[in-house]
């Protein structure tokens, strides 16, 4: 059976409610799926799944990564994700220059950690619309697909 885990930071519910909808697009494919919140995650949990997944949103004009994803951040340097495949998604405010920053910047740090980008970054402006909800559907059909080959 293939396992995903979604790690997330949400100051606002908005990251959030994007990992609960990767959460039940998963369930409902008969993957089992754990999400957990970044302050509670190890970087070193990853091992264990077919698929990860982080979501985050961004901080302030400059582009921050959250205080409470940092570290989880600096450690993926540490691990080795060869053979995993990866997706990242995120909540942002498009009134900021560096629109959803740290989306972009976990998907480079997996990418290094090794893992195999299975869906382009999915972002959103604040609240997942439709079409943010459609294309978290889709990334949690692509990882599948590419974690099932």
């Amino acid at each position: 059976m293939v396992k995903a885990m979604i790690v997330y930071a949400s100051l606002t519910g908005n990251t959030e409610e994007g990992a609960e909808i990767l959460e039940e697009a998963f369930e409902e494919a008969g993957v089992d799926v754990e999400v957990v919140e970044a302050s509670f995650a190890d970087p070193e949990d990853f091992q264990d799944y077919d698929i990860v997944i982080v979501g985050t949103y961004t901080y302030g004009p400059d582009g921050n990564l959250p205080e409470e994803i940092v570290d989880f951040y600096e450690e993926l340097e540490e691990v080795d994700l060869s053979g995993k495949v990866f997706g990242t998604f995120g909540s942002g405010d498009d009134f900021y220059e560096k629109y959803c920053k740290s989306v972009d910047d976990f998907d480079q740090q997996l990418a290094q950690a090794g893992a195999n980008q299975g869906f382009q970054p999915v972002k959103y402006n604040l609240i997942p619309g439709q079409e943010a909800i459609n294309d978290l559907n889709a990334m949690a059909q692509a990882l599948i697909d590419q974690a099932q080959n």
